[in-house]
C-alpha cells in the first residue's frame, strides 16, 4: 500500500506542474486533460484519453493529451465499439497490444479506423470506486507490444488519479483560504468518524466519503457534514 500511495502522490505532483491548457485552469475537464498529458509523456503512449460517463450512465464528456487522442475518444462514442466501450461493459481493464491480430476482429470498424489514426495498440481502464462507474482511461501506442509490468502499474496509478480528480471535482467550488481549511477540518473529521466504522485505513475512508458524493451527485463537504451530524452511517447500521 505505502508503494502505490507513493506513486500517486508523484503522478498527482507531476500533474500538478503541468502547464493548465488556455481556458481550461481548474475544471475537472482542464484537470483531466493535464493527467492524459502526463500519462502520454511517462509511458510513452501515442495518446492518453479520458472518457467520463454522466450520472446516468451515458456519455458526458471526453478528454485527451491531443488533438488525434481526442479525436479517438470521440470515434468511439459514434461508432459505439472498440476498447474503451468494452472496459467500460466488462468493468475490467481491456489489454489490447496488436490490432491487426485475431483479438481485435471483435472490433472490426474501430480496430480500422484507429489503425488509420496510426495506433497499432489500445489498452483501457474502467474509472470506478466501488459500484460506481465514472468513466474509462485509455492509452494508445503507435507500435504493436503489450505494456511491461511498470508500465502497466503506471497506467493503473494514473487511473486512480484520474478517479481521485473526478471525485474531487465535486468540492471544487469553494474560495477563500479560510473557507477552503474550514471544508479540509470538516472532511478530516468525517473521515475519522468512517474509518472507526468501517474500520478501514484513513486513504479508504476517504474513497468512500468521495464515491458517495460523487453518487448522490453532493459537495463532499455536505457528505462529511452528514457524517458528523449523524444523519449518514456507512457501517452496516446504514441501509
Amino acid at each position: 500500500m505505502a508503494g502505490e500511495e507513493a506513486r500517486v502522490a508523484r503522478v498527482r505532483a507531476k500533474v500538478a506542474q503541468q502547464p493548465a491548457a488556455p481556458g481550461a485552469a481548474g475544471d475537472v475537464a482542464g484537470l483531466l486533460r493535464r493527467v492524459c498529458v502526463v500519462a502520454a509523456a511517462d509511458l510513452r503512449a501515442f495518446g492518453v484519453g479520458t472518457h467520463v460517463l454522466s450520472k446516468g450512465g451515458v456519455h458526458g464528456f471526453s478528454v485527451a493529451s491531443n488533438l488525434v487522442g481526442q479525436q479517438i475518444e470521440d470515434l468511439q462514442v459514434t461508432i459505439g465499439e472498440g476498447a474503451s466501450t468494452e472496459a467500460l461493459s466488462s468493468r475490467r481493464p481491456v489489454l489490447q497490444p496488436d490490432l491487426v491480430g485475431g483479438d481485435a476482429a471483435r472490433w472490426p470498424i474501430y480496430s480500422a479506423a484507429i489503425h488509420d489514426y496510426g495506433v497499432r495498440a489500445v489498452f483501457a481502464f474502467p474509472l470506478q470506486v466501488g459500484a460506481i462507474l465514472l468513466g474509462v482511461f485509455d492509452v494508445f501506442r503507435a507500435a504493436p507490444g503489450m505494456l511491461s509490468e511498470d508500465e502497466l502499474a503506471q497506467a493503473l496509478t494514473f487511473a486512480e488519479v484520474a478517479v481521485m480528480t473526478l471525485l474531487d471535482g465535486h468540492d471544487a467550488s469553494a474560495d477563500g483560504l479560510a473557507e477552503a481549511m474550514a471544508h479540509r477540518t470538516v472532511v478530516f473529521q468525517a473521515q475519522g468518524m468512517v474509518m472507526v466504522q468501517l474500520g478501514v485505513s484513513p486513504e479508504v475512508a476517504l474513497v468512500r466519503l468521495r464515491a458517495r458524493a460523487y453518487a448522490d451527485g453532493r459537495p463532499l463537504t455536505e457528505v462529511a457534514q452528514d457524517v458528523l451530524s449523524r444523519r449518514l452511517r456507512f457501517d452496516k447500521r446504514y441501509p
